[in-house]
């Protein structure tokens, strides 16, 4: 089993969790069942997948959930820029989140190149 808490994806997939649901605070209550949720649960599959691919046995299950929570950050990237574009998060919110989800796209990618090749 691996220690994701010493895992810099693991830290920075959690930053933008708790990131997630601070500037999704102010979303419209119209919202609270659509894109809202939609994006706390991206946010959160993100170092839920991280975790639950730690506790995997196989290296195969562990790239697996690792692939699964690099697709969450992807879809919570698009998601933030449509509530962006919607109006529901300004651009002071996003210009603070944003280099945040780069920063963990860049590292999860750079875990799962690594597991692959190991």
């Amino acid at each position: 089993m691996r220690d994701n808490t010493k895992l810099r994806a693991f830290e920075l997939a959690d930053e933008v969790a708790l990131l997630v649901y601070q500037i999704t605070e102010k979303f419209p209550r119209s919202e609270q069942y659509g894109l809202t949720s939609q994006i706390r649960r991206a946010a959160v599959s993100v170092p839920s997948n991280i975790v639950e691919g730690s506790a995997r046995e196989s290296q195969a299950d562990y790239i697996r959930f690792l692939n699964i929570a690099f697709g969450s950050l992807k879809e919570l990237h698009y998601q933030l820029g449509l509530a962006n574009r919607l109006g529901f998060l300004d651009n002071q919110n996003l210009s603070l989140i944003e280099p945040k989800i780069i920063e963990t796209e860049k590292v999860l990618n750079s875990l799962i190149r690594t597991m692959r090749n190991s």
